[in-house]
């Protein structure tokens, strides 16, 4: 039921979004919907906490009345506890059905909806919240010609919006699985899928976010930390969380304001307490912020091949400085693994989706690529990803898994999963069982014809090695997915023809005769 509940609500939302957004691109109506998707769930968990608090009173803290002596007395008590349990205040007249109803009897709410938002982040100002709600709702701007071109249109789209969401039942009720919160992240699977290249800023496909979270959690049931420093909307961390019973703090990086935004409303969503999480806005490899820490589990879908600064002084950089040269200023790959080594713990696992380029790349790429196999031993798995799975770019991937304390020391598994996919329209997948494939090719760590191998680093008698083959990764070194075409008799095939031959001839004749017996000419 819980389930039905989850895809009904999933619909609902997606269809306002569509019914509503006009000529307005779904990359730009993306901001409106989720932010007042947010401020819905920010409201209705106010609600639900307050009328918790006022239930020996015998009232509901929609029916406070805001200027009354008794009134402000019972707000100042509200929002204490509301800081310290939920992280934000917000007054009975601001939550969201008192204007999504205002809304509805058409009165003009822009104003007043610009200051409800404005005071919600202003509620948390001084607490331990305030960086998390700092800027929230930068990005929903209600004065924008996007929305309308007169007030009144823009009044009468909010409005529309704000009512459809009013009279959707976000199921807070129910707790045997995160049903908005799975809703929220199949609204943004749904805007990515429409938004050509920029869905790669901010969303990593659920299945390849499933591999990375199961590969960072094998064999373990609890988590201290996990963190992305590149964490897009949130999502991969999130999904790190269904992997295991607790985490027990997230940590991530975003650089795009908008996406930053969206990662932290999507932690709130999905019920990480705002003492959880940790999300920060900046370049990571640039301008780092979480470098004092360690993380259990690390994992990211960075930007493929972008560019970054380079610039000789990060040699000095405690995350660079071992390796003796830097990843080329064109091509940041290397720099997001040595910055994702860094911050990962001793016993911590790190999963990382990269282009195939740094398999094989030469120059400061090789070197650095050597060093992290040789001299480090920290590469435990590469994983040949399928063509067009990620969106806005339809190059194969892979995925290399990382460890500082390797089990197997004098070996690194090698897996081609790039033939093994579901086909959708525009794009493939990931399908249950090309994944079960992948983790079970990582549990038994054996050959496998055509799918896996277990390549030895150093040189061996029967075995090619890592060492010999220069550092190269390239998959189809060392897995051989070459088929061999079956034999063709030369002897069978020409008597066959020979054959074929005689029977035209045959048929050829008794055409003739048919021809002649009906007296007619024939070709």
């Amino acid at each position: 039921m819980v389930e039905q509940h989850k895809k009904a609500l999933e619909k609902q939302l997606w269809n306002i979004a569509n019914a509503l957004r006009g000529n307005m691109s779904a990359d730009e109506f993306r901001d409106y919907i989720l932010g007042f998707i947010f401020y819905k769930y920010l409201s209705e968990r106010m609600d639900i906490y307050a009328d918790e608090l006022l239930k020996e009173e015998g009232i509901k803290f929609d029916e406070i009345d805001e200027n009354s002596q008794q009134g402000k007395k019972y707000q100042e008590a509200i929002h204490e506890e509301a800081i310290d349990h939920l992280g934000y205040f917000l007054k009975p007249s601001e939550l969201f059905h008192v204007l999504a109803e205002k809304g509805k009897n058409g009165e003009f709410i822009l104003e007043q909806l610009t200051e409800v938002l404005n005071h919600i982040e202003q509620s948390t100002m001084g607490t331990a919240a305030e960086d998390d709600f700092n800027g929230l709702f930068d990005d929903l701007d209600l004065t924008s010609n996007k929305l309308g071109k007169t007030e009144k249109a823009k009044n009468e789209l909010i409005s529309k919006i704000l009512v459809h969401l009013d009279d959707i039942d976000f199921l807070h009720h129910e707790t045997e699985i995160d049903v908005l919160g799975d809703a929220y992240e199949y609204l943004i699977g749904q805007f990515a899928s429409g938004a050509g290249k920029k869905a790669g800023e901010f969303y990593t496909p659920p299945m390849v976010s499933k591999l990375l979270a199961k590969l960072v959690t094998k064999g373990k049931d609890k988590l201290r930390s996990a963190y992305d420093p590149t964490c897009g909307s949130g999502s991969l961390l999130l999904r790190v969380a269904k992997e295991v019973k607790d985490v027990g703090h997230f940590y991530g990086q975003e650089q795009n304001p908008s996406t930053y935004n969206l990662a932290r409303m999507n932690m709130i969503l999905h019920g990480v307490h705002y003492r959880r999480f940790n999300i920060q806005q900046d370049n990571t490899l640039e301008q780092p912020h979480h470098l004092e820490h360690k993380f259990e589990a690390v994992v990211a879908n960075p930007p493929f091949s972008a560019k970054w600064n380079a610039s000789q002084g990060f040699l000095t950089d405690e995350r660079f400085q071992d390796y003796g040269k830097l990843a080329p200023a064109s091509k940041a790959d290397f720099a997001f693994i040595q910055h994702m080594i860094h911050q990962l713990d001793e016993n911590g696992t790190m999963a990382v989706v990269l282009p195939h380029g740094v398999l094989f790349r030469g120059a400061a790429e090789g070197h650095i690529r050597k060093y992290l196999i040789k001299e480090k031993n920290y590469l435990d798995a590469v994983i040949g990803l399928p063509a067009n799975i990620f969106y806005g770019t339809s190059i194969p991937t892979c995925i290399l898994v990382l460890k500082k304390n390797r089990e197997h020391k004098d070996n690194i598994l090698f897996i081609d999963a790039s033939q093994n996919f579901g086909k959708a329209t525009n794009q493939n997948y990931l399908r249950d069982e090309d994944v079960n494939a992948i983790l079970d090719a990582v549990e038994s760590r054996e050959f496998k014809i055509r799918y896996s191998y277990v390549a030895p680093i150093k040189s061996t008698a029967d075995s090619e090695s890592v060492e010999e083959h220069g550092y190269n990764l390239n998959i189809p070194r060392y897995v051989d997915t070459f088929v061999e075409e079956p034999t063709v008799n030369i002897s069978v095939v020409s008597s066959e023809l020979k054959n074929f031959e005689s029977l035209l001839v045959d048929t050829d004749e008794k055409i003739q005769e048919f021809c002649r017996e009906l007296d007619i000419s024939c070709p």
